[in-house]
């Protein structure tokens, strides 16, 4: 009913929060005017003045060795043909004396979300933004420290990030063919600073853009069904990775890795839900994760996971 009820207020044009698991299962909508009664708040700022801030996360990842069998299954399952690329992930216990409201005020991102004492996030990484007729998406995919020499030329002329980054490409132009009409890239592998705790990072991005038909709105819902899970942060082609995603991680993602999103009346913004503290039974747990090809080092995959445990 969820999806239905995105199409209606979409169409009547009543501004509201959408929030969906990575299976997009468990979907939530709130009109704007309800959300500090369910004490829930966002923020989509494009350009924010970044805030430095003391950002220590005590973290217990999973050792190398469990870590190493799960990236051993996928190898095994694009071995087979059954995916080409698949962005595993784990979940890590963490340590912090910061509450979730804390960390949403404290977090410099383009998208956060804090709902209840539940989780929080704070993502770089949009989804898809619906401006007039006209629908964009911006997958991310590839990154690397901008301290090092040359780093943007390095990881543009690296043939394993190219690939991986073509593939999410190609599988965003799928998505988005499906609900709309002349699909584009309209920009290619382009890269941005990304501030990571201490570090700055580069992340290599490409912009999508398609046509929809005037009276989108009414069937809003219906695109966003069609478009999940987001293919940045599962993988290709998409069926038959999520369902090696749920075998093979151990674990219940549950919001993490899913989309929350913002209808202001006229026009819709979302963001994937990526750096994300969840507040489980027994503490805090940070989940993350990267994208495995073929080509994939499991050593550089392990350090990938770890290095994106921060707040930002």
């Amino acid at each position: 009913m969820s999806f239905a009820k995105i199409n209606t207020l979409a169409k009547e044009g009543k501004p509201f929060l959408f929030i969906s698991d990575f299976k997009a299962k468990r979907v939530e909508v709130y009109t704007l005017d309800t959300l500090q009664s369910h004490d829930i708040e966002f923020c989509i700022c494009e350009d924010f003045a970044y805030k430095t801030h003391k950002h220590f996360l005590k973290k217990h990842p999973t050792s190398f060795r469990e870590y190493k069998k799960r990236f051993d299954a996928v190898i095994e399952e694009i071995k087979s043909g059954n995916t080409y690329i698949l962005n595993l992930t784990q979940p890590t216990p963490i340590e912090t004396n910061l509450s979730l409201k804390a960390i949403y005020n404290m977090a410099n991102a383009h998208y956060k979300l804090r709902v209840r004492d539940e989780f929080v996030c704070f993502s770089p990484e949009k989804f898809v933004q619906i401006k007039n007729n006209t629908i964009h998406t911006f997958p991310m995919k590839g990154t690397i420290d901008a301290s090092i020499a040359d780093a943007k030329e390095k990881i543009l002329s690296d043939e394993k990030e190219m690939a991986e980054h073509i593939m999410i490409v190609d599988l965003l132009r799928n998505d988005l063919s499906a609900v709309a009409k002349d699909v584009k890239v309209e920009k290619f592998r382009y890269t941005q600073k990304i501030q990571a705790g201490d570090k700055e990072l580069l992340q290599v991005s490409s912009h999508i853009s398609g046509t929809l038909q005037e009276k989108w709105r009414e069937k809003l819902g219906d695109i966003l069904r069609s478009l999940l899970p987001a293919g940045s942060i599962s993988g290709a082609p998409k069926k038959s990775t999520v369902d090696i995603i749920a075998k093979t991680e151990g674990y219940e993602r549950g919001f993490f890795s899913g989309v929350f999103g913002v209808f202001d009346g006229e026009s819709f913004d979302s963001g994937v839900m990526i750096r994300f503290i969840e507040n489980a039974k027994d503490g805090y747990i940070y989940k993350s994760g990267g994208g495995i090809t073929l080509d994939s080092k499991a050593e550089l995959e392990y350090e990938e996971l770890k290095d994106k445990i921060y707040l930002p």
